[in-house]
């Protein structure tokens, strides 16, 4: 081989690895414990796991955390055995978010849906009723809060989770709701940051 073929092929050798190592995300991010939890590397869906402590006086009842900002919902069981990381959907806006401390009041399994006078005046032409069923927004199961109108549900449109798309709930996929309701109780405490 020539040097001159030598060298254009070691120059190109050299450019691939270098756009092959520029091209490869950081994989290893260090993350400053919290609330008493060693580091942890990020999950796929680039959210952290969070602790307890920073959120909540005590796990009575369990607790859920619903991050808005990263859309991610939290969940560790009452004896802080169990902890749950679900991506979720979160509201569209900053005017249909609420945030701060609310609870499970009621689970429901094959929930229905009514909108709200709110969305009917925005969307006349949305049904007033819908049953359960792979049209139901809900999804599969609902968990309702304390506030009026407002839930962590399930939904059969994938699409939304990990993105602002609700008009005010937190949305889950099927699969997620279906593994939280199992493990939640009434009265578990949600906050929603």
């Amino acid at each position: 081989m020539s040097d001159e073929l030598s060298h254009r092929l070691s120059r190109r050798a050299l450019l691939a690895a270098g756009l092959a190592t520029l091209a490869t995300p950081a994989l290893a991010q260090s993350t400053t414990p919290i609330g008493g939890l060693s580091p942890t590397s990020r999950n796929q869906s680039s959210f952290i796991m969070q602790g307890w402590r920073e959120h909540f006086k005590s796990l009575r009842g369990g607790a859920i955390l619903v991050d808005t900002k990263s859309r991610a919902l939290h969940y560790w069981s009452a004896d802080g055995g169990t902890y749950k990381l679900y991506p979720s959907s979160v509201p569209l806006s900053d005017d249909l978010t609420r945030l701060g401390r609310t609870s499970v009041v009621r689970k429901v399994e094959g929930p229905s849906w009514s909108p709200t006078p709110n969305m009917r005046k925005r969307n006349p032409e949305w049904p007033a009723h819908v049953p359960p069923g792979p049209d139901n927004p809900l999804g599969t199961h609902a968990l309702y809060l304390s506030w009026k109108y407002y839930r962590i549900h399930g939904t059969h449109d994938t699409r939304k989770i990990g993105r602002r798309s609700s008009s005010g709930c937190i949305g889950l996929y099927n699969e997620h709701i279906a593994e939280l309701y199992s493990l939640v109780r009434p009265g578990a405490q949600v906050l929603l940051i």
